[in-house]
């Protein structure tokens, strides 16, 4: 290399520190990202405040902005949103049958998505509990008191909502226990404990509301995070949480939506924005909102809020979600056999 030539190398290479240094090159420049995170229910309070931890975390490490968008409703729901368009970068949802869902579409998300992350992909896990009354004036104490002639019972739509599908599951795996695995008992089981049900919301906080705020029931079948959330947000209602006898371990699972990731340049921040709810920060978050953290260290320190429960799994008893799904919640399944009866069935909210 002549002088010439490496003068011109070391000029371009100041240019490049000094631009660096003063913002003026734009390749050193911030970037803001947008970011949509497409969940179920009752994850709102969860995600509004992970979203801004994560903001700051990501401005640190990399000096860019993200900015990340909510939407809630019933899992099912929000899956065929996002089958029919909706542009979720990530997608939180109550059970892994609503992604499977989306993964049919391959160019959405990849079949494979569940072995992308930890623990299948589920970073916080929950279970189903009863939210009952102050003093629970009607003795709700195990699931056999939800078939009680008198007993009001709450609880959302399989249809639509996720949590709605963990709740019917979860009483239908306590009915094969009781019964030594007689299916036709199972099935008369849960046929009286829908017939208990007055109305039937599309999603798990549209049944909290018809609970505590519509003072419809005396029960409400629901997530323990969203029981101890109520108790906590209306602690002047005096409602208390009943742990029944056996539940299901809920594994509400995450991912990135390759399409869109893809297409918008969001990956590599859809992704960080995922793998760090396993972070030791984003875990102790979660157990704040009430999810049961996989850290056993963070675990360990909320081990006080969340009691010991005898736990089945949808795997253990209904042959993992796509048996369940097809078996219960199909078009001619279960539910639809159960709620096609004579007399006046639950009403659906939108």
């Amino acid at each position: 290399m002549n002088l010439a030539q490496w003068f011109r190398v070391v000029a371009g290479s100041a240019w490049i520190l000094c631009g660096s240094w003063t913002g003026g090159v734009t390749t050193a420049q911030a970037k803001d990202f947008q970011l949509l995170n497409v969940s179920y229910d009752p994850t709102r309070e969860f995600y509004a405040d992970y979203n801004e931890w994560f903001g700051r975390y990501w401005k640190d490490k990399t000096g860019d902005a993200v900015k990340v968008t909510q939407s809630h409703g019933g899992s099912g729901k929000q899956a065929r949103s996002v089958i029919d368009g909706l542009r979720a970068d990530v997608v939180t949802l109550a059970l892994s049958y609503d992604i499977d869902a989306i993964a049919r579409k391959p160019t959405l998300v990849s079949p494979e998505w569940q072995k992308r992350l930890p623990e299948n992909s589920s970073p916080y896990t929950s279970l189903i509990v009863f939210l009952v009354r102050k003093g629970n004036p009607k003795g709700i104490r195990d699931w056999a008191d939800l078939v009680r002639p008198g007993v009001g019972v709450i609880t959302a739509n399989p249809k639509t909502g996720g949590g709605a599908r963990w709740n019917f599951l979860a009483a239908y795996g306590y009915a094969l226990r009781q019964s030594g695995g007689d299916e036709a008992k199972a099935v008369d089981f849960v046929r009286r404990l829908y017939g208990n049900v007055p109305v039937l919301d599309s999603g798990a906080r549209g049944s909290t509301v018809t609970f505590i705020e519509r003072g419809v029931g005396d029960v409400l079948i629901t997530w323990e995070n969203e029981a101890l959330l109520a108790q906590r947000e209306s602690s002047s209602a005096g409602l208390e949480r009943v742990v029944p006898s056996v539940s299901i371990l809920a594994e509400p699972p995450v991912t990135w939506v390759d399409g869109v990731v893809q297409r918008k340049g969001t990956a590599e921040v859809a992704q960080a924005y995922l793998q760090q709810l396993y972070s030791e920060a984003g875990q102790r978050l979660a157990a704040k909102h009430f999810y049961r953290p996989r850290n056993a260290a963070i675990a360990a320190e909320f081990a006080a809020q969340f009691p010991k429960v005898d736990l089945f799994t949808i795997d253990e008893v209904f042959g993992g979600w796509a048996k369940a799904q097809k078996r219960h919640f199909a078009e001619g399944g279960t539910f639809d056999v159960i709620t096609r009866r004579e007399g006046s069935p639950a009403r659906v909210s939108p």
